[in-house]
């Protein structure tokens, strides 16, 4: 399941980088500085955090699998939730109700801290190296 769960982190945090690269070029070819937080939350959450993590469960062998699942879905969730929320609350793209907008916005930071508060569990269950 760990190895799963390491590829399914890696390749979204692909995915963030290329937003993240890509809204970086856009901000900088258009001279505005309006996506600067978006941008700066979907590097260091969405590719830098989720890369780590997928990493981490790829050199190391967890005992409670099922809290790494949990871990990766509040991981991803959370990291979407997050940026979106961020982007419908600043941007306010579709014309979304700004109480929406900023539950979303809440909602998403709020799974991605319990996502952080999980990977600190999850260092502590790590095996022994002769478990592996």
């Amino acid at each position: 399941m760990q190895e799963k769960w390491s590829l399914r982190l890696i390749r979204i945090s692909a995915i963030f980088g290329v937003i993240g690269a890509f809204l970086g070029s856009h901000m900088a070819g258009s001279g505005s500085g309006a996506f600067r937080p978006i941008h700066a939350h979907i590097l260091v959450v969405g590719w830098l955090s989720v890369f780590a993590w997928g990493v981490f469960y790829k050199v190391y062998k967890v005992r409670a699998q099922k809290l790494v699942a949990v871990h990766g879905w509040t991981a991803i969730i959370g990291a979407i939730g997050l940026t979106a929320g961020m982007w419908f609350q600043f941007m306010k793209p579709f014309g979304l109700n700004e109480t929406f907008s900023l539950i979303f916005y809440i909602v998403g930071g709020s799974i991605l801290l319990i996502s952080f508060v999980l990977f600190v569990l999850v260092t502590f269950l790590v095996k022994k190296d002769g478990d592996r």
